[in-house]
């Protein structure tokens, strides 16, 4: 069991929003050529969501990830 208790960044990243942002196109491109019945469209949005999931791989290993050099957390707020 890990001690750990840090805040684990909840992906909040640029690598973590485009991947998320690049596979939400593609999903939702899909489920409109799948409604059209465009079977080729429908694998091609399946090949853009692939394409979201390995760019933020990418992203993050090029250090834009949570913990990456690149990246500078911005201050959040209280809301108090």
């Amino acid at each position: 069991m890990s001690t750990q208790h840090g805040d684990p960044g909840h992906g909040d990243s640029p690598a973590a929003w485009t991947a998320v942002i690049v596979m939400l196109l593609g999903i939702a491109a899909g489920t409109v050529a799948f409604f059209l019945h465009q079977a080729w469209l429908v694998w091609v949005c399946v090949g853009i969501v692939v394409v979201g999931a390995l760019l933020g791989f990418i992203l993050s290993k090029a250090g834009y990830g949570v913990n990456g050099p690149r990246f500078k957390p911005k201050a959040h707020d209280s809301g108090a």
